[in-house]
C-alpha cells in the first residue's frame, strides 16, 4: 500500500514510512488514494467491541501491519486507559446524539488518536529497522499538546517537543501541559497564535529536509499533529463505532445514512469522517462547525479560502485556526488526485494568503459538506440552554457544533439521525461553562471546577482534579523566529 504526498504523484511512502516521517519531503501530506481494498461492511462490526472495531479500521488503513499485530497494538493503546470500555460512547440528547470523545486520559478527543500514534511509531521504527531516535515536534491549539505529551511520555526511542500559543489556550489546558511528567518531554509557549506555531513547526521540518541537521545527531523528526496520517487513522474508527451503536440501539436501520456535525479548526476530525465514507460508511452530510474564525465556513460555501482576516481569540480556543492543514488532503481527493492543482493552491495560500477552488471541486464539496459558524455568545447560550432543557453539559467547542447542528436541522430538515461530535470535558473550560450557567465565576481555575461540580453534579475527570497543586516544569516562551534553534537544541540527544 502506497500513500502519496498531496503535492506530487511521484512522492510516495509505505505506511510505516508515512507514519515515521509525518510530513512528506515536499511539504505535502501523505494520503491514501485507492480505497478499494479498505472497504468495511458496517454489518460486520455489530458484534465487535470498540477496541476490535478500532483494530479493524486502522488495520484497513495500514495493511502493512498484519491483523494480529494491529489488534495487539490497539489493545495495548486503549485497554484500561479510558473511563469506559466503549471508549467513545454515543449518548442521546433530546432527539439528537452526542458522540462522547472525551473519556480518555486527558479528557479530550485527541486521546483517541494519540493513545495509538506512539505505538504506531514504535512499531514502524522496528518494522523499518530504524535505530535513530524519533523526535516528535507538535504545535497545539490546546488539546493535542497534552494528549501527545501523555501518549509519548517515556516511550523508548522517542522525545517530544510541544509548542503552544501563549495566552491562546485555557488555564486548565496550559496547566495540563506545563506540569507534564516524563524524561523525554518538553513544552514551550510561542508569542503568537496557533497558525504561527504550526507554520513554525512546518518550517522546522523544511529546514531539516534541506540541511539534514537532525540526522547528524541520529535523530528523525516526526509529528503528532493530524498532518501525520498515523494520527488521523484512529479517528476514522469512531465514526464506524458510532454507526454500529446507532444500529444496535435501533436509532437507525443498517444502511441508513447518518449526518455528523463536527467542530473543527484544522479539518482533521471532519476529514476522518470523509475517509470513513470512502471506506464504506453510510455518511449523509458532514457538517463543519466553526467559531468566529470561520475561514472553513466561507470556503465550503463559496470555494474561496482566504486567511487574510482578523484572528479571533474565542472561548473555543482549540478551533482558533485560520490555516486548516488537513483541507489539503481533501482537495487532492475531491479533485480526482490533481496534484498540480493542490500544489498550485498551496503555493497561492503561502504567497498571497488566498486561493479559489475550481467550480467542479466546489460542487463536489457542497454535495458532501455543509458549514455553519457560531459566535461566542451563541455557544455560551447553547451551553446554558442544553443544560436547563436536557441536563447535558457541553464544553464550548461542542457547543459550537450544537449551534451548527440546530441550524442544519432547521434548514435541511433531515429525516436521518444526526450526531454531534464532542471535543473535550466541560471541566477543561470551567470559566466559560460557568458563565453559561449564570453562576459565580471564581478567578482560579480549580475553584471554578469545584463551583461547576456544585452546580451540576457532573463528575470531574480524575486527571483534572489531580492537576491541583502540581508544580509547573516548563516556563519557556519564545518568538516564532526562535523555534528552529529551540527545536535543534531540544532534539539533541
Amino acid at each position: 500500500m502506497k500513500y502519496y504526498s498531496t503535492r506530487s504523484g511521484s512522492t510516495a511512502a509505505t505506511g510505516p514510512e508515512a507514519i515515521l516521517r509525518g510530513i512528506a519531503p515536499d511539504g505535502g501530506l501523505y494520503t491514501p488514494l485507492d480505497f478499494s481494498g479498505m472497504q468495511i461492511r458496517p454489518a460486520d462490526l455489530l458484534d465487535m467491541s470498540a477496541i476490535e472495531i478500532s483494530g479493524t479500521v486502522v488495520g484497513k488503513l495500514f495493511p502493512d501491519f498484519a491483523p494480529g499485530e494491529m489488534n495487539q497494538l490497539i489493545e495495548r493503546a486503549y485497554r484500561g486507559k479510558f473511563e469506559t470500555d466503549e471508549l467513545t460512547p454515543v449518548v442521546p440528547v433530546g432527539d439528537r446524539y452526542v458522540l462522547e470523545l472525551f473519556r480518555g486520559p486527558t479528557s479530550a478527543f485527541k486521546d483517541v488518536a494519540l493513545s495509538v500514534l506512539p505505538r504506531l511509531i514504535v512499531a514502524s521504527r522496528e518494522k523499518l529497522g530504524v535505530t535513530d531516535e524519533i523526535a516528535i515536534l507538535t504545535a497545539t491549539s490546546g488539546d493535542t499538546g497534552k494528549a501527545a505529551l501523555e501518549g509519548f511520555r517515556d516511550v523508548p526511542g522517542t522525545r517530544i517537543v510541544v509548542f503552544y500559543p501563549d495566552g491562546g489556550v485555557s488555564d486548565v489546558q496550559r496547566a495540563q501541559m506545563v506540569t507534564q511528567q516524563g524524561a523525554n518531554v518538553r513544552v514551550c509557549a510561542i508569542r503568537g497564535n496557533f497558525d504561527d506555531a504550526q507554520a513554525g513547526v512546518k518550517a522546522i521540518f523544511a529546514d531539516d529536509e534541506a540541511n539534514g541537521w537532525a540526522a547528524k545527531s541520529s535523530v528523525r523528526l516526526s509529528s503528532a499533529n493530524s498532518i501525520n496520517l498515523g494520527r488521523l487513522a484512529p479517528q476514522v474508527a469512531y465514526y464506524f463505532k458510532s454507526y454500529a451503536d446507532l444500529v444496535l440501539t435501533g436509532a437507525v436501520t443498517l444502511g441508513d445514512e447518518v449526518n455528523f456535525v463536527v467542530p473543527t479548526g484544522n479539518f482533521g476530525d471532519i476529514l476522518a469522517g470523509e475517509l470513513a465514507r470512502r471506506m464504506g460508511l453510510p455518511v449523509g452530510k458532514l457538517v463543519c462547525a466553526s467559531n468566529a474564525n470561520n475561514v472553513l465556513t466561507d470556503f465550503i460555501r463559496t470555494g474561496r479560502y482566504d486567511r487574510r482576516r482578523e484572528f479571533h481569540k474565542t472561548v473555543s480556543p482549540s478551533m482558533d485556526i485560520l490555516v486548516s492543514s488537513n483541507l489539503e488532503r481533501y482537495l487532492l481527493l475531491a479533485s480526482d488526485c490533481d496534484f498540480a492543482l493542490v500544489r498550485r493552491l498551496m503555493d497561492e495560500l503561502r504567497d498571497t494568503g488566498v486561493y479559489e477552488a475550481p467550480a467542479s471541486l466546489r460542487e463536489t464539496m457542497r454535495r458532501r459538506f455543509s458549514a455553519y459558524c457560531a459566535t461566542d455568545a451563541e455557544a455560551i447560550e447553547a451551553i446554558g440552554r442544553v443544560w436547563r432543557e436536557q441536563e447535558y453539559l457541553l464544553d464550548p467547542h461542542t457547543a459550537v457544533a450544537w449551534v451548527a447542528m440546530e441550524r442544519f436541522c432547521r434548514e435541511a430538515a433531515p429525516t436521518n439521525a444526526t450526531v454531534v461530535l464532542s471535543t473535550a470535558s466541560p471541566y477543561k473550560f470551567p470559566h466559560t461553562v460557568l458563565r453559561a450557567m449564570d453562576g459565580e465565576v471564581p478567578q482560579d481555575g480549580f475553584e471554578a471546577m469545584d463551583r461547576l461540580f456544585d452546580l451540576t453534579g457532573v463528575p470531574v475527570p480524575k486527571n483534572l482534579t489531580e492537576l491541583r497543586g502540581k508544580r509547573a516544569r516548563f516556563s519557556d516562551c519564545i518568538g516564532r523566529e526562535e523555534m528552529l534553534s529551540y527545536a535543534q537544541r531540544a532534539v539533541q540527544p
